[in-house]
């Protein structure tokens, strides 16, 4: 397999050297995050949250860390490696045996591919389930299951309205389901149901204590209490009447749109979601005509960022051609962290930038890797001619 994926003894050589540092460099960097996460986490220990449930949850965090740190790890390593082969003239053979640049370009991303594939299957599969569980340690311990949001007010997300009872076939208005916290993913605290028609007038409001998750499409509403308004007179819009009913409960069956993945959504950053959940929730704002222009940006990030690989180790192939025979690496390799921290900060920027100026998404989040590949091309051309 090796020897199919990299048959000439040129590119074995290449790919060992850029893995071996590769590792070498992810695990000191992942190493370092660590530390600060558990220092950060510490500061919340108590009766309930111990050290070790801490360490837990830093632990559990740690597919995410590799995920950030993995394009990074690649740039630095692979400027390392040709760094080092410039320094020692190994690269120069190289050219004089016939490697042009174009080949050596090839031979990085074929190494590249393996790093990205890898990134992609952490990113989509282990980075989220283990995301859940180190935030569900947390909150366990912390609040007793409890999920806090950030706003005052709560989590809103819009649903479609049906009938009275909440059941029954979509009809035209809106509803709008706000919750106060998660109790993990068995249900709710804090329920209320504004409820519009078509003429977007409030027709209804249902409070309860707590809601059970039934399935992915039923909730069960404990202690309810539900205001009916009827407007008996619209002859004048300025000075509508209404009738009003209070109607109280112990439970009630929903029927609702909103599953508990998407509620969960509300809880974690777009960033460190799963491609499908990314993809369902803006399908979802999509058919609520609500704004999904931040969460189609993460969306199509999260889908180019593995192939940012194939760019960092574009970019380290112009630093096998600078001849440093004593010394000189240290400064390549500081380089190198320099551009990785910019390339994330431009990443970031052109997120913002996309959403203030509404381009779009698939523009914003491939821009930075398509300017950083140019700008490789540049540095390959300019130094191969020097």
């Amino acid at each position: 397999m090796w020897n199919r994926i990299f048959p000439l003894i040129y590119e074995r050589y290449l790919a060992k050297q850029i893995y071996l540092s590769f590792i070498f460099i992810l695990i000191a960097l992942v190493s370092l995050f660590v530390f600060f996460d558990f220092i950060a986490e510490v500061n919340d220990t108590n009766n309930t949250y111990t050290f070790l449930l801490a360490f837990a949850t830093v632990i559990f965090k740690i597919p995410s860390r590799i995920v950030e740190i993995m394009p990074i790890a690649a740039l630095i390593g692979a400027i390392y490696v040709c760094a080092n082969l410039a320094a020692q003239s190994e690269y120069t053979i190289l050219r004089v045996a016939g490697l042009q640049p174009i080949k050596a370009l090839q031979t990085l991303i074929k190494v590249a591919i393996p790093i990205a594939i890898a990134t992609l299957v952490m990113s989509e599969f282990v980075g989220p389930i283990a995301e859940t569980i180190s935030k569900n340690i947390r909150v366990s311990a912390l609040n007793a299951g409890i999920e806090k949001l950030d706003f005052k007010s709560g989590a809103w997300i819009k649903d479609k309205r049906r009938d009275e009872d909440g059941n029954g076939k979509i009809k035209e208005g809106t509803r709008y389901i706000n919750v106060g916290s998660f109790e993990n993913t068995s249900g709710v605290k804090g329920f209320r149901m504004y409820e519009f028609d078509e003429k977007n007038r409030l027709i209804n409001i249902r409070i309860a204590n707590s809601v059970t998750f039934i399935n992915a499409n039923q909730w069960q509403l404990n202690n309810v209490t539900e205001t009916h308004f009827k407007e008996t007179n619209d002859a004048n819009r300025l000075d509508p009447s209404f009738n009003t009913e209070i109607k109280k409960s112990p439970s009630e069956i929903i029927t609702t749109e909103v599953n508990p993945q998407l509620l969960g959504v509300l809880l974690i950053k777009p960033d460190r979601m799963s491609l499908l959940d990314l993809f369902s929730y803006i399908n979802h704002l999509r058919d609520n005509k609500q704004d999904y222009q931040r969460y189609a940006i993460a969306f199509w990030k999260k889908l180019i960022y593995p192939f940012t690989v194939l760019v960092m180790l574009a970019l380290a192939l112009p630093f096998a051609y600078l001849q440093t025979r004593s010394g000189g690496i240290g400064y390549k390799v500081f380089g190198g962290i320099m551009l990785g921290i910019s390339f994330q900060l431009f990443n970031s920027l052109f997120s913002h930038l996309g959403l203030l100026a509404e381009w779009p998404s698939l523009v914003s989040a491939i821009t930075p890797a398509t300017i950083y590949f140019i700008l490789a091309l540049i540095g390959i051309s300019w130094v191969s001619k020097t």
